[in-house]
């Protein structure tokens, strides 16, 4: 079995850890953002009132109960800063999508981002259907199946970036 040169390790290496570093400080950096774009109403007490407030309601048409927030409806300032973060890192996604293309970074690397993608622009679309300030119990349960069906394309996403590459 033929060994890979130890120079191409470190340079993927290096790529990975630059992209990582690139990841982490655009997070840090979403995460101050969304608070700060939530200002003057406390982000914190919206996110503990939010998870403060859920209960059980069974799923329609089933005896299952799963949680939901008492009142879905009255947590805007909440949804709007999850939306912020998921479009904030959907762009990162692009980003780094560019970055590997560039630097040519192995077809599972390539594959992983184009999923993660998918998957933060789906999130983003999908919180700005459903959950609003007219959000109800059905379309809190709607919006679940809706990121399973998001989920679902990540997946197929990758699975096409893999194929398409061969």
């Amino acid at each position: 079995m033929a060994e890979k040169p130890v120079v191409q390790d470190r340079y993927y290496i290096h790529q990975e850890s630059v992209l990582n570093a690139i990841s982490v400080g655009t997070v840090f950096i979403l995460l101050g953002l969304v608070y700060v774009l939530a200002l003057p109403t406390s982000l914190w007490d919206r996110v503990v009132g939010f998870f403060g407030s859920l209960t059980t309601s069974p799923f329609p048409g089933t005896s299952i109960s799963l949680p939901v927030p008492i009142n879905p409806g009255a947590h805007a300032v909440f949804y709007a800063a999850i939306f912020q973060f998921c479009l904030g890192v959907a762009l990162l996604q692009i980003l780094i999508l560019a970055i590997r293309l560039i630097w040519k970074s192995p077809v599972k690397r390539t594959a992983e981002t184009t999923g993660n993608l998918v998957f933060w622009f789906g999130a983003s679309f999908i919180v700005a259907t459903f959950l609003n300030a007219s959000t109800n119990t059905s379309m809190w349960f709607a919006f679940w199946g809706a990121f399973l069906v998001i989920a679902g394309f990540s997946l197929l996403a990758r699975v096409a970036v893999i194929l398409l590459k061969r």
